[in-house]
């Protein structure tokens, strides 16, 4: 009786999860991860303080905001490949983005367009390759974890934290 019990329950709640969940098309998930993770970024490089923009782990690694910098190189090129260019992943330059407002408007410029670009490719071209919208993301969500650390080690707690204490 007890085995029962416990097989209803679990059929249930797989059955309440299955409801739950949807389905999202592939280019549905390739565009939400992308404009999620860009807008966790964005919300960091704005409230991360300016006077520690220029804060480093270790003194081999990129600043607060060379990483935001670096960051968006990435949606520069995913709008250009995504458009069709050729184009290679190069990096734009920190030292022409001198203050936290600067970076700041690169990033929401870099995901405004890159957002567009993504928006204007057919879903249906999504089915041949998710690249550069994949590679992008990826490596976004990696630096995305590192701005982490900066902020844990300024004694800081990041905006998407904030919510959950």
């Amino acid at each position: 009786m007890k085995t029962a019990k416990i097989l209803m329950l679990f059929t249930l709640t797989l059955a309440a999860l299955s409801a739950f969940s949807q389905d999202r098309t592939t280019a549905e998930s390739v565009r939400g991860h992308f404009a999620s993770v860009n807008s966790r970024i964005l919300a960091m490089a704005k409230d991360f303080p300016e006077d520690k923009y220029d804060f480093k782990l270790k003194p081999e690694m990129r600043t607060f905001g060379e990483v935001i910098v670096h960051i968006a190189s990435g949606n520069v090129y995913a709008a250009k490949a995504g458009r069709g260019e050729k184009v290679n992943w190069d990096e734009l330059d920190p030292k022409d983005y001198k203050t936290k407002t600067q970076v700041v408007a690169l990033m929401e410029k870099s995901i405004s367009d890159a957002g567009a670009t993504l928006k204007n490719v057919p879903d249906q071209s999504f089915a041949k390759s998710v690249e550069p919208w994949l590679e992008v993301t990826e490596h976004s969500a990696e630096h995305y974890g590192l701005l982490v650390a900066y902020y844990r080690a300024n004694g800081l707690v990041p905006p998407a934290s904030r919510s959950n204490q």
